[in-house]
Formats: C-alpha cells, structure tokens, sequence
C-alpha cells in the first residue's frame, strides 16, 4: 500500500477542516519512570475522542466524490471506528447503520448512538458482528464501511505526518509502538514513515489476548486466534487483515505482546503522570513500552495514545487497582 505525497496531502487537507493537528510532548513524569525521553502524540484529543475519525473523513470525501448516489452506510465496529463513521456520516448527509457485538463498551455505544447512527448489537465478538453488517449491507443497499481500506490509511496517516515531520532530520524517536488492532495505525504510520523519510523502527503491539497478528506474524500467513481481552477492546481482532498483514510483515520490527494487566498499570501511568485519560488500546503502546525500556535504555521512544473512550466505570476500576478483578 504506497501513496503518494500528493495523496497523503490530500488527506490532510480533508482531515484539517474537522481535526487540528493534535499534541505531542515528551512527558518529564515519563522520562524519569522509564529512562528515556517518551513522545505521546494524542489522538485522544480529536473530537472524537480517538485518532479512527481521521480515515472516516477521508473514506467519506472520496465515497461522496466518486459514488454520489450512495445514501446510507453500515459497518462494525467495537467504538472508535464506529464513532468515525458517526461523525464522517453526519457531516456529508448519510445514514449510518453501526453492529457492535454485546457486551459492547456502553459509552461508546451510546456516543454513535448521540451522532444520529442506527446502533445494532450482534454476535459475541468483532469477527460476529462484521459478517452481520456485510449481510445487512447487502439486503437494504447500504455501502458497507470495511474497517480496512486504503483511504482510511491515508487518513489515519496524517497523524503520523504531523508525528514524524515534526522531528530534524535524524531525531525522530528510536522505536514507535503501534497498536495492532485491525492494522490502519500501523499501515498509516509505515506509509508516513516513507513519506517522511524518518527512521524510527516500528514495532506492532497486540494484546496477549488477541494475538492473531503476532501469530501470522511468525507463521507467514493469517492465523486466526480466540479473543478474550476485556480491556484492550480496540485491539480485539479474531482474524488479521490479509493486506494489513502483508506490510506488517514488511515493515515491523517486533511485535510486542502486553496483558491487561501491563494495560492497566499504563493506563493508571498516563494518568497520574500526564493526567490524560487512555482506553486499553490507547495505552498498550506504553505498555510495550515498558516491557522493553531495558532494550532501548537511553534512547527516545514514541507512541500514539491512539483514544481515550473508556467506560466511566471501567476506568475508575483501573484507576482503583482493581483490574482485571
């Protein structure tokens, strides 16, 4: 998946009429917890909450150019992208019909729900919940929002523009950990990468509750793997993205696992050290962090604290060491 410069402009042209460039800052609280400079680009400050509403406003700019006639959207998703879809519908005139498994996070439920989408809950997990949207998509006529595509990489890329180009030549971060859920985020941070010409590793970051990436990973082919995080809900992918996996392939460095137990304890550090509140995916790139600060001791490091959408509850559960109970 190559862009061009052009392209990934292009995206940031659409995107900066929604979403301002986000901050980023190397948090002294951090640098001294783990011996490293530690640069947090917050997607968690867009207006949706999570960095997803990026490639929704892209996805949905090329949809209207190119297929005019189209009314009415569907997909699944497990919040964020969702919320995407939300906004990205709202704002070119659409309906959007969005499947979340049960069990889905309530807040995030209810926020699609406030942007005017038809909330559906179906199947136990996001693998469920997506056939039933492409079956819903195909009997009422609606344009099924596949939560992997090329301009929702373009768009989700102009964060990792606005991370990577604001480093001199040569000093950008060692490593940047991405988190793998259905593989826009790395994708999009690989593609900024070659447009930048920055030379940070990339290292992927699943849950070691949902590992199907790190295991087809290693194997060199899809590998499907059961789901049973609670709290990295962004990261709960059963099957990975063929196309996603091929450049994960390509371009990653590592992949690192981390529990919900080591999401938790980065969720409770970003809060107490930069008083920014993550979702479990949103701090997994810390997490991994951590677990390898001894192998890049010294050198700076970066991550996206990609969304803040956490369950009031949950996250006082977190916050009270009480997770996973």
């Amino acid at each position: 998946m190559n862009f061009t410069r052009e392209q990934l402009d292009a995206a940031r042209a659409t995107v900066r009429e929604f979403v301002p460039p986000t901050p980023q800052f190397a948090w002294p609280l951090l640098r001294q917890r783990l011996g490293m400079p530690v640069w947090v680009k917050h997607e968690n400050h867009t207006p949706a909450g999570a960095f997803k509403v990026r490639g929704g406003m892209t996805y949905f700019e090329h949809l209207a150019r190119s297929q005019p006639g189209v009314r009415g959207v569907a997909c699944a998703t497990r919040g964020n992208h969702g919320q995407s879809v939300g906004w990205a519908a709202r704002r070119f005139g659409l309906q959007a019909t969005i499947v979340v498994p049960h069990g889905n996070s309530v807040e995030k439920n209810a926020a699609m729900r406030a942007l005017g989408a038809t909330l559906i809950e179906h199947g136990d997990d996001f693998q469920a919940a997506r056939e039933h949207a492409i079956a819903l998509a195909q009997a009422e006529g609606l344009h099924m929002v596949p939560s992997f595509h090329a301009d929702l990489v373009r768009g989700v890329a102009t964060y990792w523009m606005e991370f990577f180009e604001s480093f001199a030549d040569g000093q950008a971060p060692a490593v940047v950990y991405v988190p793998l859920g259905q593989g826009s985020g790395f994708c999009a941070a690989a593609a900024a990468r070659a447009a930048t010409g920055a030379r940070s590793k990339l290292v992927g970051v699943v849950s070691a509750h949902a590992t199907t990436f790190l295991d087809s990973w290693r194997q060199g082919r899809v590998v499907e793997a059961p789901v049973t995080t609670i709290l990295a809900d962004g990261m709960a992918c059963r099957i990975a993205e063929p196309e996603a996996l091929e450049i994960v392939r390509r371009e990653a460095e590592d992949i690192v696992a981390v529990s919900d137990a080591e999401v938790a304890q980065a969720m409770r550090i970003l809060f107490s050290d930069t008083h920014n509140v993550a979702e479990g995916a949103g701090a997994a790139g810390l997490a991994a962090a951590i677990q390898q600060r001894d192998r890049y001791a010294g050198r700076a490091v970066g991550f996206a604290l990609t969304g803040g959408n956490v369950d009031s509850d949950v996250f006082a559960r977190v916050l009270a060491d009480r997770w996973p109970a």
